[in-house]
């Protein structure tokens, strides 16, 4: 087609808009030992996905099950093993969906829903223990007494003792890991005043005394785990970018040994095997072209937005699609040392760099934690000195004291907010992953944009069919239908969009590398590469249609301009953000683009490690960048920003590496977000200073004596109740 390269079509959701079917990418058959097939299929996106794509899977022959997960977007298929992953992709492929084969044994699915499921179990336990033993509490308080009393004690003690040991293990495990480590964090003085309460209530009951704080106990482990759970949800959708992009990597290949073909393993192949790749696959290896011609799609691990030719001495890298024709390479790196799995290691690298950011509440904790324990201390021996040795007033005033300043308040600041903030941005279509982006993205001063699925649709469109006779439209449609290249397949589409009946060809041939041709009327017809059709190639994307011997007719494309992508670009300039827009797309597709929008600072030809270095420069300068990417290529650049975000439609290792996805269409929310993210922040620090305000007030009247440990939790739950109000605030 053109003479530069090319990109894949993607199609959109059936449920919403149909597009034509997007270039198959079929890798080897590749299922785990229990029959599982893994793909990932990064254009579902609503309800209707699930029953279309379940359904349909589940009628083919040899499919047990298939189920798909909208938040991931994979689909996980339960198969004999007469159906291999080529089979699901291909059916998938008919319902103008993309999949893309993932290995299971490298993907851990589950570890994270089990830890939400384990601390909404602890949150439910407590909950339950903390209403029955109020219940046995209001009876002690309306004056049972003596007998009554203890008995109501232990009843309230059998309650108690084991919802806490079962319920708080969560902070326990963590107080004692850092305490291992040799530090103590916020885990540690909500642990001591949770054990300190539960153990005077022990104490009193078994000495019959008329003061016992179970339900301070209870109260307070059941709002602690409340804002853990908040905490951990926020934070639920976050995985491994590290382990996504592994999980792409082919895990089969075809070895060519002498005139026989053996399905092995990557982790098998060595330098200097030849392996074969068929039309639709995915590359699974570093290497060298030794026969045969196509068309290598790249777009996921460069950007750019159309295919390169493949011939015999052509380098290629693992991850990307082979096109049109079988291609035999000799490999030169496989498994670990592929480029997709360095990629990989550069993710990685980053997300540990991002890990090292310190949240608000985290410094907080740091200075919180040991004041707490000294002032506690500190009232246990002056009480105990100036009661003359009165051990048992001495360590209620030291529990109240720990207890009316346990950092439940400060453990909810955050999470409140960012739960607010996210069901506020919800409702706008974002989905925030992380609870410390928004505390990252209202530091933004830099926004860095990605060019092809993210300023633009992904999608190449003809822009000059009225050009073409009707009679030659009618053809080039034809010759379009007749081939897989993502040029031919749109302007198939355009000319079905417009009803434009193809015509009646013979003999259609589709010629790796270079185009399809076919017979119509006794001449020969043409629609591909200029070099190939004999004309000029022109600086514009193209494919060239040539009919007999009349002049060559070029059929021009234009990617489209993402929806909101304009007044995304105005309003962050508006607000005094430097913009930026790197691509790994040709100079000149990069150009037009950024006049369109009024980009003035704008990089082409990037690969994926320029585009993570451009961005580790502004940082070293001081700014905080937001990276919005949405390809493969972009992995590295989203993980190493100060935060980032990807369209829904972007590669699920894309979305993955960032800290928020974009659901709907359109980039207009964008700047929205990043207001929402700065009121959100002012609501935390707002958070902190009521924490400060309430500690100020409340830890005079524990330290005097003047509150019991029940008294100490009613005004601790006071100030968490104070904090969550103030986040609603943001709704």
């Amino acid at each position: 087609m053109s003479d530069t390269p090319v990109f894949s079509s993607v199609s959109a959701c059936p449920a919403c808009a149909v597009t034509p079917a997007v270039v198959e990418r079929a890798s080897a058959a590749a299922t785990d030992a229990g029959g599982r097939i893994m793909l990932s299929v990064p254009d579902a996106h609503c309800a209707l996905c699930i029953s279309t794509v379940e359904s349909d899977l589940e009628a083919m022959v040899g499919v047990r099950s298939a189920r798909l997960n909208l938040t991931l977007r994979r689909v996980s298929v339960d198969a004999e093993a007469s159906v291999g992953a080529a089979d699901v992709i291909a059916r998938l492929k008919t319902l103008g969906y993309a999949a893309y084969e993932l290995d299971p044994g490298t993907l851990s699915m589950t570890q994270t829903d089990k830890q939400g499921r384990d601390l909404l179990m602890r949150l439910g336990v407590a909950g339950f223990s903390m209403m029955n033993i109020m219940l046995l509490s209001v009876a002690v308080w309306s004056g049972a007494t003596d007998a009554t009393r203890d008995l109501f004690h232990l009843i309230s003690a059998a309650i108690a003792v084991p919802t806490v040991a079962f319920s708080a293990q969560p902070f326990f495990r963590r107080a004692y890991a850092g305490l291992r480590m040799g530090r103590m964090d916020m885990d540690f003085p909500i642990s001591l005043a949770i054990v300190l309460a539960t153990s005077i209530s022990f104490y009193e009951t078994l000495k019959g005394g008329q003061h016992a704080y179970f339900d301070a106990a209870v109260m307070l482990t059941f709002f602690l785990l409340a804002g853990r759970y908040l905490d951990f949800r926020t934070r639920a959708v976050a995985r491994s970018a590290a382990q996504e992009l592994a999980a792409l990597e082919v895990p089969r290949a075809i070895r060519l040994t002498g005139d026989a073909e053996e399905t092995v393993s990557v982790a098998d192949l060595a330098v200097g095997d030849a392996v074969l790749v068929r039309p639709g696959g995915r590359i699974p290896v570093d290497g060298v072209v030794v026969a045969g011609t196509s068309e290598i799609d790249l777009s996921l691990l460069t950007g750019e937005t159309l295919p390169e030719f493949a011939g015999p001495e052509t380098v290629v890298a693992a991850g990307a699609v082979n096109l049109t024709g079988p291609l035999t390479l000799r490999v030169t790196a496989a498994g670990k040392d592929s480029s997709l799995h360095r990629m990989a290691d550069l993710v990685a690298v980053a997300e540990n760099a991002r890990n090292k950011y310190t949240t608000l509440a985290q410094r907080a904790a740091r200075i919180y934690s040991p004041s707490v324990h000294l002032l506690s201390l500190a009232a246990f021996f002056v009480w105990l000195w100036i009661t003359g040795g009165d051990v048992r007033f001495s360590l209620n005033v030291a529990a109240a004291t720990l207890i009316i300043t346990c950092p439940c308040a400060l453990g909810l600041a955050v999470p409140a907010v960012v739960t607010a903030a996210s069901g506020t941005l919800f409702r706008d279509g974002m989905l925030i992953k992380d609870g410390s982006a928004l505390e990252r993205l209202a530091q933004v001063d830099t926004v860095v944009f990605d060019k092809t699925g993210t300023l633009t649709m992904g999608t190449p469109e003809p822009v000059n069919l009225d050009a073409l006779g009707p009679e030659a439209l009618q053809v080039a449609a034809a010759l379009g239908v007749g081939s897989s290249h993502p040029l031919a397949m749109s302007l198939a589409a355009a000319a079905r969009a417009r009803g434009v009946v193809p015509a009646v060809l013979e003999d259609i041939t589709e010629v790796p590398g270079h185009g399809v041709q076919a017979q119509w009327n006794g001449q020969r017809v043409r629609l591909g590469r200029a070099s190939w059709v004999g004309a000029e190639a022109l600086e514009v994307t193209a494919a060239y249609l040539a009919i007999g011997a009349a002049p060559v007719q070029p059929v021009e494309f234009a990617d489209r301009l993402r929806p909101g992508a304009a007044e995304a670009v105005a309003a962050f300039q508006a607000r005094g953000k430097q913009v930026k827009l790197i691509s790994g797309d040709v100079a000149g597709a990069v150009g037009d683009l950024a006049a369109r929008l009024g980009i003035s600072d704008w990089q082409a030809e990037a690969l994926p490690q320029d585009k993570a270095d451009a961005i580790t420069a502004l940082q070293a300068e001081g700014h905080k960048v937001l990276m919005v990417g949405d390809g493969l290529n972009d992995t590295v650049a989203l993980t190493a920003a100060h935060v980032s975000i990807s369209p829904a439609s972007a590669l699920d290792a894309a979305r993955v590496a960032s800290d928020i996805v974009l659901l709907g269409a359109s980039l207009a929310p964008l700047p929205d977000a990043q207001r929402t993210a700065t009121r959100a922040v002012r609501r935390i620090r707002e958070n902190f200073a009521i924490c400060f305000t309430y500690n100020i007030c409340a830890v005079p009247i524990a330290l005097f004596g003047f509150a019991s440990p029940l008294l100490a939790a009613l005004a601790m739950s006071a100030s968490s109740i104070t904090v969550c109000l103030n986040a609603l605030r943001l709704r």
